[in-house]
C-alpha cells in the first residue's frame, strides 16, 4: 500500500478560505503525477516527514526538480467542474500563487503559474472547484511538497524504493529441514531470527524460485530461475542476521540497472529453507523484505465468472508491483536491462493496475538516452509517449522530448517508395546519434526469440511463425504507420500544427504504400515482406492491430488469425489481443485469455510462477526468467478490450467503454485513472445486457452496447429509463453513476 501520513500541525498555518459549499472537496491530488510527493524512506522504510531533516541516517525523499510542476486532482462522481482555484503557499505561510477563481474545466495537469520556486524549500498547495451550476467546493486537504535543491525546466520526480516486510505464508519440517513458502515470487532478502546454545551450529540456507516433485526446492531449475545457497554460521544465544544476496555477474553488468546502495542487492525467491537448525524458527524467525515501488494493491480489481481468467488477471496484477523493484522498468532478473518492447507492455500494465504514472514516464525518458537494438524497438518510443499523454492529459514530456520523439520515427530510413527499410543502406552515424544508439546499427526483431538462437535447435520455429525477412517489412512498417500518426497527435497538442499535418500525411502515404506491397488482394491478407508470398500471424495482426486494415478485410484477416493460434512469444501476444479485438472476434479473444494449453498464461501459473514468465515455457526459450513484465499482457489487455475502457480524449476527460464480453456471464472491473476509478459491472442473462457503470468527475463516456443486443428495434434503459438507442448501439453520458439494460 501507499504510505498514509497525517497532515502535520504546520498546514494549520494555511489559510482555509470559508464558505457555503455544496460540493464535497476534491480527493486524489496529484504533484508533478505523485500522490505522495511527501514520501520519505529510510533504507527504503517508509518513515514521517520530517523537514528540515534532524539528523541521524540519511534519508531518500522525493524532490520536485521542475520549474512549474503540475496539478491534478479527482472531481466528486456526478460533477463537472466550471472553475477552479488553487493555492500554493511557502512553509511559512507565505502565499505565493493564487489562481484565483479561474474558468476552466481542466483538471489534470495544471502548471503552476506563481512566483518562482525556491530550490530545497518546502511547499503546499489546496484547491477548491466549482461545478457546473456554480456551486462551490470545500478545499482540499493541503498537499506537502519538497523542491529539489536544482530546478530545471523539465524534471520527472519519482519515489524512491520501499521494503515491505512479510513472514511466511507456511512454515513446516520435513526431516532435518524447514521448508517455508512465501506463496508468491518476489524481488527481496532474507532476515532470520536464530537461536543456538553453543555458537557451533551452521545453518545451511536455501533460497529460489522453483520446486521439486518432492516439495524441496529445485537447486538447478534451469533458464534464469533463481536459487542461491548459504552457510550461516550462528552466534551463540538468539541473534537476527540478514542473508547477503550474492549479485549476478550479468545483472550487474555495464547496462544494468544497478540495486541503489539504501536498498541492497535482491534476489527473487518464494521458498526459504533452513537445514541443520534444531530449533523451531516459526513464522516469525523468516522475514522477507520485498522491494518495490509504492504500490497502492487496492486500486484496481476484476472479478468474472471465469475462475481460470480471475487467476489470470491475479497474476498479471501483481506482476506489476513485483517486476518494479529496479525503480525503472526492466526486462526481469536475467538481465536487468530496460527495454522499449518490455517497457511499452509494462506501462499499458502498470496504468491499469494502479493510479501511478511516475514510472512509466521516467522508464520511457530513460529508454530515449538508451536505445536498444530492434528498429520496431526504436518506434515505440514514440507510443510509449503517446499513451503517457493519452493516460495523463500531461503533455510537458512529449513536449520537453519533441526533437528526441522525432528522431525516433526513423524517417531517414523512408525509401522513394514510403517504406522504411534497414536493409537499403541508409543508415548512418547521424542517425545513430539522433537516436542515442551505441551499436554498430538497429535491425529488425519481428518477434523474439528467433529459431538457432538462445538454446532453440534450428530445426524449432522461434516466436515469429516462420517470418520472412525481405528488404521491406510488414512488421516494422505498420510500426512506422502507427508511430507516424501518434507523433501527429502529440505534435498538434504541443501546438506545432504544421508538424502535425506533414506527419499525418506521411502516415496516409505509408498506408497505401503499405497496402500496395504487402496487401495480397485474391488471399484478403498481408504479406511478410515485398518480395515473398509467406504470410505470417505478425504480419497480418500487426497491419490488422495497427489500423492498416480496411473494414472489408476483417472476416479474411480474422479467419487467418485464427487459424494460426497462439504463434507469437508473450510479447507478440499483445498486439494478437488488439488484434482478435479490432476484428470483433470477442469469442476468440476471451477463449486465448482463459486458455489452459501449453501457450497460455494459465500454464505460467501451472508451472508454478506467480510472476509473468518471459515465454509460455522453458522449451522455447530455455534461458528465459519467471520475472518479466511483458508476459503481463492481460493486465491491460482485460481492462482495454474485454471490458472495453479506453481513453479518447487525453487524461479520461473522454473514455470509451465498449464491453466485449464473449460468452463471459458476468464481470466487475474497478480501473484507476488520473480522474479518478471508473468502476463497471455486467452480466448477460437470456437476450438481456446489464451494465452498471460509475463515471468519475470531470468526464464523460461513449458507452457501447454489445452488438449481440443491439440491432433493429433494440430497447434500451438508462436508470429505468427509456431512451432512444442509436443503431450502432452507442451512447453518450456524463459524470455519474448509471444502471443500463439492453436488449431485443
Amino acid at each position: 500500500m501507499y504510505p498514509k501520513y497525517a497532515i502535520p500541525a504546520l498546514c494549520l498555518m494555511l489559510t482555509v478560505f470559508t464558505a457555503v459549499a455544496q460540493q464535497k472537496a476534491p480527493s486524489g491530488l496529484l504533484c508533478d503525477l505523485l500522490a505522495f510527493p511527501e514520501l520519505q524512506v529510510e533504507n527504503g522504510y517508509p518513515v514521517p516527514p520530517e523537514f528540515p531533516h534532524r539528523g541521524g541516517a540519511p534519508l531518500q525523499e522525493v524532490r520536485i526538480g521542475n520549474r512549474q510542476p503540475a496539478f491534478s486532482w479527482i472531481i466528486p462522481v456526478a460533477s463537472q467542474q466550471s472553475a477552479y482555484q488553487i493555492i500554493v503557499r511557502s512553509s511559512d505561510g507565505k502565499e505565493v500563487w493564487n489562481s484565483g477563481k479561474t474558468a476552466s474545466r481542466r483538471s489534470v495537469a495544471v502548471d503552476y503559474a506563481g512566483t518562482p520556486l525556491a530550490g530545497d524549500a518546502v511547499y503546499y498547495w489546496q484547491v477548491k472547484f466549482w461545478d457546473e451550476k456554480d456551486q462551490e467546493s470545500d478545499y482540499a486537504t493541503p498537499q506537502r511538497f519538497r523542491m529539489a535543491k536544482n530546478i530545471t525546466a523539465y524534471n520527472t520526480a519519482r519515489y524512491p524504493l520501499q521494503k515491505t516486510d512479510q513472514q511466511p505464508v507456511t512454515i513446516r519440517q520435513s526431516d532435518n529441514t524447514w521448508r517455508a513458502d512465501f506463496g508468491k515470487d518476489a524481488f527481496g532478502q532474507l532476515r532470520l531470527t536464530l537461536t543456538s546454545s553453543t555458537g557451533k551450529d551452521t545453518v545451511i540456507v536455501r533460497m529460489g524460485e522453483a520446486l521439486r516433485p518432492d516439495g524441496s526446492i529445485h537447486p538447478r531449475p534451469g533458464g534464469t530461475i533463481r536459487f542461491q545457497e548459504h552457510r550461516l554460521p550462528l552466534l551463540a544465544g538468539t541473534h537476527t542476521y540478514r542473508v547477503r544476496i550474492r549479485p549476478d555477474a550479468r545483472n550487474t553488468g555495464g547496462q544494468a540497472v544497478l540495486m541503489p546502495d539504501y536498498i541492497g542487492e535482491v534476489l527473487p525467491f518464494r521458498y526459504v529453507e533452513l537445514s541443520g537448525y534444531e530449533g523451531n524458527p516459526g513464522k516469525e524467525g523468516l522475514v522477507r523484505s520485498i522491494v518495490h515501488y509504492p504500490f497502492n494493491d487496492e486500486a484496481a480489481s476484476f472479478v468474472s465468472s471465469d475462475s481460470t481468467l480471475n487467476a489470470v488477471w491475479e497474476l498479471c496484477k501483481y506482476s506489476m508491483k513485483a517486476t518494479t523493484f529496479a525503480g525503472v522498468y526492466v526486462d526481469g532478473d536475467r538481465e536487468r536491462i530496460p527495454y522499449e518492447a518490455d517497457a511499452y507492455i509494462n506501462q499499458l500494465g502498470h496504468y491499469a493496475a494502479d493510479r501511478e504514472f511516475s514510472l512509466a514516464r521516467y522508464s520511457h525518458e530513460y529508454l530515449l538516452h538508451h536505445a536498444t537494438w530492434p528498429t520496431e524497438w526504436i518506434l515505440q518510443s514514440v507510443l510509449m509517449a503517446w499513451h503517457d499523454y493519452l493516460y495523463t492529459g500531461d503533455i510537458r514530456s512529449a513536449r520537453y522530448h519533441y526533437t528526441d520523439l522525432t528522431a525516433k520515427l526513423l524517417l531517414p530510413l523512408e525509401d522513394a517508395n514510403g517504406l522504411i527499410s534497414t536493409r537499403t543502406r541508409k543508415q548512418d552515424a547521424a542517425l545513430l546519434r539522433s537516436i542515442h544508439f551505441k551499436g554498430d546499427g538497429i535491425r529488425d526483431i519481428v518477434d523474439w526469440p528467433h529459431t538457432g538462437i538462445l538454446g532453440l535447435g534450428k530445426a524449432e520455429g522461434g516466436e515469429t511463425d516462420g517470418f520472412v525477412f525481405e528488404r521491406y517489412n510488414a512488421v516494422v512498417n505498420a510500426w512506422y504507420f502507427h508511430a507516424l500518426r501518434a507523433m501527429s497527435k502529440m505534435a498538434e497538442a504541443t501546438g506545432k500544427s504544421e508538424d502535425a499535418k506533414a506527419l499525418s500525411a506521411r502516415a496516409e502515404n505509408v498506408r497505401k504504400a503499405y497496402r500496395k506491397t504487402f496487401f495480397d488482394p485474391k488471399r484478403k491478407i498481408f504479406r511478410d515482406g515485398d518480395s515473398t508470398q509467406h504470410a505470417s500471424l505478425h504480419a497480418n495482426m500487426f497491419a490488422l492491430a495497427f489500423g492498416l486494415a480496411d473494414e472489408a478485410d476483417l472476416p479474411s484477416l480474422a479467419a487467418f488469425i485464427r487459424s494460426r493460434g497462439m504463434a507469437c512469444s508473450v510479447y507478440g501476444s499483445q498486439f494478437l489481443m488488439d488484434a482478435v479485438y479490432d476484428a470483433g472476434d470477442e469469442a476468440y479473444g476471451l477463449s486465448l485469455l482463459a486458455s489452459r494449453s501449453e501457450r497460455s498464461w494459465y500454464n505460467m501459473i501451472r508451472a508454478g510462477s506467480t510472476i509473468t514468465m518471459e515465454a509460455w515455457d522453458n522449451k522455447y526459450k530455455p534461458n528465459q526468467d519467471w520475472n518479466h513484465a511483458w508476459g503481463a499482457v492481460p493486465a491491460n489487455i482485460i481492462p482495454r478490450r474485454l471490458m472495453g475502457i479506453e481513453p479518447l480524449e487525453p487524461g479520461f476527460s473522454v473514455f470509451r467503454v465498449k464491453p466485449m464480453p464473449g460468452g463471459l456471464q458476468h464481470a466487475s472491473l474497478q480501473l484507476p485513472t488520473v480522474r479518478g476509478n471508473i468502476k463497471m459491472a455486467f452480466r448477460q442473462e437470456g437476450g438481456t445486457f446489464f451494465l452498471d457503470l460509475e463515471i468519475p468527475g470531470n468526464s464523460a463516456a461513449e458507452v457501447h452496447i454489445p452488438k449481440a443486443f443491439t440491432g433493429k428495434n433494440y430497447k434500451l434503459r438508462v436508470n429505468g429509463v427509456a431512451t432512444k438507442p442509436s443503431r450502432n448501439g452507442a451512447f453518450t453520458l456524463r459524470s455519474g453513476q448509471y444502471a443500463i439494460v439492453a436488449g431485443k
